[in-house]
């Protein structure tokens, strides 16, 4: 009866080799230390390198206790996601690849599975494949987690460089006191026209701006989703208490936003950015002189 109790609750390959993790954590963490992804990182204290591999150890440990070790999402992981990140991140910086990244991940799998094999040394030959197997599919797993970590920092710079580009293409200038300019070039999309909207707002604050222009001479194309976001920034520059002005119109746009339908009567507009601060200045009581050739002149 008792051998049968025993059989019922023998431990599955994944349970064994978390097992095995387990108990093997200190010397793991310690050959751990010595690798490159980990020396490289940890370049002060090596007892920060034991303790970091430490960490992972008991993660993949906790993986297979679960029986998940081909699930890269588990629950174990989500302790040193944090922390390869942060090793990942400190290996991108230093010049590596993530396929160089991925070689060092995989490198720390030939060591425990050496260890595993000496362990286990007194078992069926059966049975010590099937625990090295799921110990090679778990440390697969590790490194799959590793690269998604990557993949995830990579977009989430991108999308940091992509929003600063958008806030550098998008300047706003002080073309008077109390006159602001926007002078918009390239598409307009959802992203952009967001960024063009705060940066504007913004700066009507910090300048105290009485004007706003929006200059759209850059602008390829207007349709009915530009217009939207036009009319967008327009309303919330008057919320802030300053006209808005769209200059640049050009006939073939013009003609564009008659056939879309789109009702800008409530805008200012002008043809060009010369014309809207010259609006904008004798709005603020400037008397404007053009220079022509019989002499100057009243604008």
């Amino acid at each position: 009866m008792p051998e049968q109790e025993a059989a019922g609750h023998q431990e599955t390959p994944a349970q064994e080799a978390g097992e095995f993790l387990r108990r093997r954590r200190e010397q793991i963490a310690q050959r751990w230390a010595d690798a490159a992804l980990f020396r490289t990182v940890f370049t002060v204290s090596r007892e920060e390198a034991v303790e970091a591999g430490r960490a992972v150890v008991e993660a993949l440990a906790a993986v297979a206790a679960a029986e998940r070790v081909e699930d890269y999402q588990a629950d174990g992981f989500t302790v040193v996601r944090e922390q390869l990140a942060r090793t990942a991140a400190s290996r991108v910086r230093a010049g590596s690849t993530n396929s160089q990244i991925s070689a060092e991940v995989d490198a720390l799998r030939p060591p425990i599975i050496e260890m595993l094999v000496a362990d286990l040394s007194d078992r069926p030959a059966e049975h010590v494949r099937d625990c090295t197997t799921a110990l090679t599919v778990l440390m697969g797993t590790l490194r799959l987690v590793v690269l998604e970590t990557l993949l995830r920092a990579g977009q989430e710079l991108i999308d940091r460089q992509r929003l600063q580009l958008l806030e550098v293409a998008t300047p706003v200038i002080k073309l008077w006191e109390g006159i602001v300019a926007v002078p918009l070039i390239g598409t307009l999309d959802s992203a952009r026209s967001q960024v063009v909207m705060e940066t504007l707002l913004d700066s009507i604050v910090e300048q105290h701006a009485r004007f706003a222009i929006l200059d759209i001479t850059g602008v390829p194309t207007v349709d009915s989703l530009v217009a939207q976001h036009l009319m967008r920034t327009v309303a919330a520059a008057r919320l802030m208490g300053a006209e808005c002005i769209v200059s640049g119109i050009r006939p073939p746009i013009a003609q564009t936003i008659v056939h879309l339908g789109i009702d800008l009567g409530s805008v200012k507009t002008r043809a060009s950015l010369a014309d809207a601060l010259a609006y904008a200045l004798r709005q603020q009581g400037a008397h404007i002189v053009s220079h022509e050739a019989n002499g100057a002149g009243p604008r």
